[in-house]
C-alpha cells in the first residue's frame, strides 16, 4: 500500500461526531498480568506479559465529554488525510501545569490505518504540544489489557513509569510510559 499523505491539526467542533464514529476496538493475544505481594517492609509489584487462551475483541469507549473538554483546552489533535479530510485518527492531551507533566489521555486510530505511521506522527506531535506547554515530563497512559498500545509506546522509547488503579471508571488498571522532556 503507498503511503499516506495526511496531516495532523488542532481539531474542530465539527470533527468530534467523526471521532466518536471511530472504530477504536484492538485485538489482543496478550495482557499485562499485575500481582501486589506484600514483604516484611513493604510490598512488591510485578507486571508480566501473559499469554491469553485466545485472541479476544476489546472496545474502546470514546467519551463525548473527553473529546468536548479537550477541544476546550486546545488539547485534541487529530490526523485527516490531505487531500480530502478523511479523519484517520486522533490523540487527547492534558497538561498539569503545577507539576510539568504533559498526559496522553487517548490515541485513536482507525483500524484500517493502523501501522501505517498515523499513530507515530500523533505522538510526534503530541510531544512537541507538551514541549511547546513547558512540560518537563511526557506521559502515556492505557490500560494493562491494551497490550497492543503497551508495545507501541515500548517502541516509541518510552518507559515504564507507573500505574493507577483508580484511573478508569470501569475499574481496569492504567499503566503509564513516559519520558524527561528536559
Amino acid at each position: 500500500m503507498p503511503p499516506i499523505n495526511f496531516i495532523i491539526r488542532d481539531a474542530l467542533e465539527t470533527d468530534i461526531a467523526p471521532c466518536l464514529a471511530l472504530d477504536a476496538s484492538y485485538q489482543t493475544e496478550n495482557v499485562w498480568q499485575m500481582s501486589l505481594q506484600p514483604l516484611d517492609n513493604g510490598w512488591q509489584v510485578l507486571f508480566r506479559t501473559e499469554r491469553l487462551p485466545r485472541a479476544i475483541e476489546v472496545s474502546y469507549d470514546i467519551h463525548q465529554e473527553r473529546l468536548q473538554y479537550a477541544l476546550a483546552q486546545h488539547s485534541f489533535l487529530v490526523a485527516t488525510t490531505k487531500d480530502d479530510g478523511q479523519l484517520l485518527g486522533y490523540t487527547t492531551l492534558r497538561y498539569d501545569a503545577l507539576n510539568q507533566v504533559a498526559i496522553v489521555r487517548d490515541i485513536v486510530v482507525a483500524n484500517e490505518m493502523r501501522r501505517m505511521g498515523v499513530g507515530t506522527r500523533l505522538l510526534s506531535v503530541a510531544k512537541r504540544w507538551a514541549q511547546e506547554q513547558n512540560a518537563a515530563f511526557f506521559l502515556t497512559e492505557t490500560q494493562t489489557k491494551n497490550y497492543p498500545a503497551i508495545q507501541f509506546c515500548q517502541r516509541q522509547g518510552l518507559s515504564f513509569c507507573g500505574f493507577n488503579d483508580k484511573t478508569f471508571s470501569n475499574h481496569e488498571i492504567a499503566v503509564y510510559f513516559g519520558q524527561v522532556l528536559r
